[in-house]
């Protein structure tokens, strides 16, 4: 990065932090004011996932306010890494089978084609301030476990306990019912170990990628990973190509759902390959849900009928602020912020949910 675009990142990154998060009610008068002071022809567009109603909002402000791209994705899924009650993504997300949060990240940057990641981080709120650090700051994209921790803290970042009271309880009740025959005991009133099945197998994660009104594209995918999971491992969140991928000259695209199928088929680079022959964004997203189905081969991976018995869930964007997505099976949505306001739309899927 040259020293005239690492200048850049920093002015944009101050000016992100003193910035507040913008209300949904007030993305009207935003996006108002917008239309009548545009920064150039084209009109900035956001999307994420579906819990990223907060984040898209916010990084629409950023964009429109000169922040770069980057820094508006990220400071939007800030918001999220922040919530204790969103269990999927930073703090207060499910831990690992030892009961341990360890978090995913990564970002890229359009303009630059850079990128940034930390896998395994522990203690760190926001993993995705990290992964940007780690893409301006060192020669490397990714970081992992006690290395990421040991640069984050380096850099300022406070070591915390991530754990909430909320996500202990559900780790305490899955290790209580993990195995009938151990010493694990639920409470008699075992509310919440009745429950556990929708705590299993948790995927979560929050994608967010934008256009900004010069074309300029950038991504950020952060995670807390599988819920439960063996102890070091590290989903497609933070593998560029795998959860996150943009292209300044293409689009860009994110995941959530089961890492393990886009690591195996490279997904968010493929999507966005695709957009570059031509596909749109729901065109590119549907084309790798159907690779990941004709790729899912092994048997405890399969339901009764022969399809992965597991879900995958796909935002894209194109250089020219066309949105889209898709899933394997159906009831997937997405956020999506342009010059028609903020709205949740369908992602296309392959199969209905109770095929």
């Amino acid at each position: 990065m040259s020293k005239m675009n690492r200048r850049k990142f920093l002015k944009d990154s101050i000016l992100g932090s003193t910035l507040v998060g913008i209300a949904p009610a007030l993305l009207h008068t935003t996006l108002e004011s917008a239309q009548a002071n545009p920064p150039s022809t084209d009109f900035p567009v956001v999307i994420s996932s579906a819990n990223g109603e907060k984040a898209t909002a916010k990084a629409m402000e950023m964009i429109w306010k000169g922040a770069d791209p980057l820094d508006a994705v990220i400071s939007g899924v800030n918001l999220v890494e922040d919530d204790p009650d969103e269990i999927s993504v930073g703090y207060g997300g499910l831990p690992n089978e030892n009961g341990v949060v360890q978090l995913d990240a990564s970002v890229m940057h359009g303009p630059t084609h850079n990128a940034g990641a930390v896998g395994a981080l522990e203690g760190i709120k926001n993993p995705s301030k990290v992964a940007k650090l780690v893409m301006e700051r060192t020669d490397h994209v990714l970081l992992v476990g006690e290395g990421a921790q040991a640069f984050a803290k380096a850099h300022g970042f406070k070591v915390e306990n991530l754990l909430t009271d909320k996500s202990r309880e559900i780790w305490l009740r899955w290790k209580e019912n993990l195995n009938k025959d151990d010493d694990w005991l639920p409470p008699a009133d075992d509310k919440i170990g009745m429950e556990i099945r929708k705590y299993l197998n948790v995927y979560g994660t929050i994608n967010c990628c934008a256009v900004d009104g010069k074309g300029d594209m950038a991504g950020v995918t952060t995670t807390s990973g599988l819920s439960f999971k063996i102890p070091g491992r590290v989903g497609d969140s933070p593998i560029i190509g795998a959860g996150l991928y943009v292209d300044n000259e293409v689009g860009a695209a994110g995941s959530t759902g089961r890492g393990e199928a886009n690591l195996k088929n490279l997904s968010c680079f493929m999507i966005v390959e695709l957009m570059k022959q031509g596909k749109s964004p729901t065109e590119a997203s549907l084309e790798v849900c159907q690779r990941i189905v004709k790729h899912t081969k092994l048997k405890y991976l399969l339901n009764k009928q022969g399809l992965p018995d597991f879900n995958v869930k796909f935002y894209a964007l194109n250089k020219n602020g066309g949105t889209g997505g898709a899933s394997i099976y159906s009831g997937g949505e997405m956020w999506v912020v342009d010059k028609k306001g903020q709205r949740l739309e369908p992602l296309a899927y392959l199969y209905k949910r109770n095929e």
